[in-house]
């Protein structure tokens, strides 16, 4: 079972290396790793060369933005599986791989999709919080009616069913991708386990919106506009609430 992990990265020198050296320290010899690099004009390129020999395939060329890299990442994939780890997040621990397939059920067919659980680091690579969206028990399409239930590091999916990314949302087109995969598969596989560690950033708040009006558009197309408002209603009310108990958003 060849598992493409796949990093896109842009003048990420300051957390491209951890994400490299976690995907290169895995326990599980049967990984292909895709580095596509939009050209970057720090010291990224150097990093991706130190670590040229781990590398199955690398690219450096301009494109047209992540979602655009990471379609290329996808036609260069020829693993049974594709997961992405965008620069600065790292797999869980160097076993993940090695976890994910001992616990695939024997004597079944693969699932089309695999999916866990994230947990929020900061720059130093040290636990923040757990994600707050838990990934439901049993994930399906309609599951994201209520957001983004999975992050999309801890979202992996068959090659051979994984679509292109629609370039027509720039921001969250990893929300639209991630139904558009659970809508083809028949077999989903919760692995119970914590798959990714994500870099906490933060987003400027005029990009947050932008990412929230881009995901309405994705959901009301898939859920219907009706549902999707009372869905945006509860959000904000969540929202609220959990920042007045000062919890993890």
């Amino acid at each position: 079972m060849l598992f493409s992990i796949i990093t896109v990265t842009y003048n990420a020198e300051k957390v491209l290396e951890r994400t490299i050296r976690s995907v290169l320290s895995q326990t599980y010899s049967q990984v292909e790793y895709i580095v596509v690099d939009g050209n970057s004009s720090d010291k990224t390129k150097e990093i991706i060369e130190q670590y040229a020999d781990g590398i199955s395939c690398r690219i450096s060329e301009p494109d047209r933005g992540l979602y655009d890299a990471m379609n290329k990442g996808l036609r260069l994939a020829t693993g049974d599986y594709v997961w992405f780890l965008n620069a600065g997040d790292t797999l869980h621990s160097k076993a993940t791989v090695e976890e994910v397939v001992r616990g695939i059920p024997p004597a079944t067919n693969l699932p089309d999709i695999i999916y866990g659980e994230t947990s929020l680091v900061d720059m130093d690579e040290q636990f923040v919080a757990p994600r707050r969206l838990k990934a439901p028990k049993m994930l399906t399409w309609r599951s994201f009616s209520m957001g983004m239930m999975v992050c999309h590091q801890s979202f992996i999916a068959k090659r051979s069913l994984a679509p292109a990314y629609n370039l027509r949302y720039p921001l969250v087109a990893d929300f639209d991708w991630c139904i558009r995969c659970l809508k083809q598969a028949a077999y989903v596989h919760n692995a119970h386990l914590i798959l990714s560690d994500f870099l906490t950033e933060g987003l400027s708040s005029q990009k947050r919106k932008a990412s929230l009006k881009e995901r309405f558009r994705i959901m009301s197309y898939y859920y219907g506009l009706l549902p999707t408002v009372f869905c945006h209603v509860w959000f904000a009310l969540r929202f609220y609430a959990a920042r007045l108990l000062g919890r993890q958003i």
